[in-house]
């Protein structure tokens, strides 16, 4: 299974990093089970394994150091014997008596000898797991990754055993690995970090009642290793163990190509626009997990902006307006305060939003060549002029543009409408829609539906600055 890969890769890492020699064995005694298991509250929780098979009146948290060993015993103990199931090997499938159940994945008849090493490198795997949302978690097989969570098993014991925060839930370590690697690669991450600045970070949610950690989003925490490893490509594991294993399957993880959209976004709107609009415009992007896995890689295409599908074709309703705001008659100047900085606040939103779809269009128009960045920002601001330029028929240009070629799906009407367009277009703008006709004549289908979408951004941004 593939946790016990990780976990062979993980103590090469380790004992190399810190100039060791353990055995396997000898690192989940000293180490691992120090970590997970030997504590009042568990940092991870393995169904039906002897960490979690209590004797009658047994509780996790009232367990004495010498009950937490015979647990760990009981699984050395097992494993000895032979035993193989899910609750013995971390991701091997749950067994019965005379069959699998009907609840295990990934099983074969194939007789394979899996020796003792094999398992406690399972367990060892298995706390490497980085989740993220959607109930899924990802397996990295780098040494230096793996080796990056390892180092947060330390704070998140620290943590769970904090008299402070009784209220911290265990048993989430995959949660913990994703959200902690987030931070550790993040450019807010610094080394005297504390609780509250984990909070500030939305690291834990807190309530009354428990503190937990929150779910990573599998796009930011992409973006934040693509920080660290900026022209790597990494092969990953997806998966999910629960009543039902679910294995989505290996996967290329394009680290290049999100650092690529960061530097699009700052050549388009500035090096100090990226870093204040950093955590808003990163989690805009990426469709889901599963979604992404899809498709076949994790990269650029599986960087599309959510929503971005509902500007497609001429159901699409797109306007850029900035809000006019005037205090109304009777108005205390508290709530017109208020009413003014709540439309600034959507303003703002609705420009990150444009920045974030013109920046992964642009990405994927331009991935295969080179292409200027700033072509459909001059043929927006073409296409504005030429609808306002002859008042007796600035309804029907209005309607031509945005109606019929911006709201085309295909290259055929497209091109038609280009072709009644160009027929009265002013002549200093006929090279533009000239080489726009070739340009879009050369396209492949899949580039030209990125590359109208993103003249349609482009033209509502134009009619937005100039309606100012």
């Amino acid at each position: 299974m593939i946790a016990t890969t990780i976990g062979q890769a993980f103590i090469s890492a380790y004992n190399k990093r810190f100039e060791k020699s353990l055995s396997t064995k000898e690192f989940f005694d000293e180490v691992y089970f120090e970590y997970f298991f030997n504590h009042s509250k568990y940092m991870q929780w393995i169904t039906n394994s002897p960490f979690v098979q209590m004797k009658f009146g047994q509780k996790v948290h009232l367990l004495q150091p010498e009950e937490r060993i015979e647990k760990l015993e009981n699984l050395h103990h097992k494993i000895s014997n032979g035993e193989r199931d899910g609750s013995i090997a971390i991701g091997f499938p749950a067994a019965e008596e005379k069959e699998f159940a009907t609840t295990s994945g990934l099983v074969t008849d194939i007789d394979f000898k899996t020796e003792e090493e094999d398992i406690y490198l399972s367990w060892i795997g298995g706390g490497l797991g980085i989740g993220v949302a959607g109930g899924y978690s990802i397996f990295l097989n780098e040494p230096e990754i793996l080796l990056k969570l390892y180092e947060g098993w330390e704070i998140y014991r620290k943590y769970l055993n904090d008299p402070t925060l009784p209220n911290l839930k265990g048993n989430q370590i995959n949660t913990w690995n994703g959200q902690w690697l987030n931070f550790a690669y993040s450019k807010q991450f610094r080394e005297d970090f504390d609780f509250a600045k984990l909070c500030k970070q939305n690291v834990f949610s807190v309530s009354d009642k428990f503190i937990e950690v929150n779910t990573i989003q599998w796009n930011e925490l992409f973006f934040n290793i693509s920080r660290k490893y900026s022209t790597q490509t990494s092969i990953g594991y997806v998966y999910s163990l629960g009543q039902t294993n679910k294995s989505l399957g290996f996967y290329p993880f394009y680290f290049s190509q999100a650092k690529k959209i960061i530097d699009y976004y700052k050549i388009l709107f500035g090096e100090q626009a990226a870093l204040d609009d950093a955590n808003k415009y990163e989690s805009l992007f990426g469709v889901h997990l599963k979604r992404a896995c899809e498709l076949g890689s994790i990269g650029l295409q599986a960087l599309e902006p959510k929503d971005l599908r509902k500007y497609y074709g001429k159901d699409s309703n797109l306007k850029l307006i900035k809000s006019s705001i005037s205090q109304k008659k009777g108005e205390s100047e508290e709530d017109y305060e208020i009413r003014k900085s709540n439309a600034e606040q959507k303003d703002y939103e609705n420009i990150i939003t444009f920045r974030t779809y013109k920046t992964w269009l642009l990405a994927m128009i331009t991935k295969n060549k080179e292409e200027s960045l700033e072509y459909t920002a001059e043929v927006a601001k073409a296409l504005h002029e030429y609808k306002n330029c002859n008042n007796e028929n600035n309804n029907v240009r209005k309607n031509l543009v945005q109606s019929e070629l911006l709201a085309t799906k295909s290259k055929k009407p497209f091109l038609d409408a280009l072709t009644t367009l160009i027929k009265d277009v002013d002549e200093s703008k006929l090279k533009i829609f000239k080489r726009l006709r070739d340009k879009v004549h050369l396209m492949s289908a899949e580039d030209f539906g990125y590359f109208v979408v993103l003249l349609k951004f482009d033209y509502a941004y134009v009619e937005r600055e100039r309606n100012l």
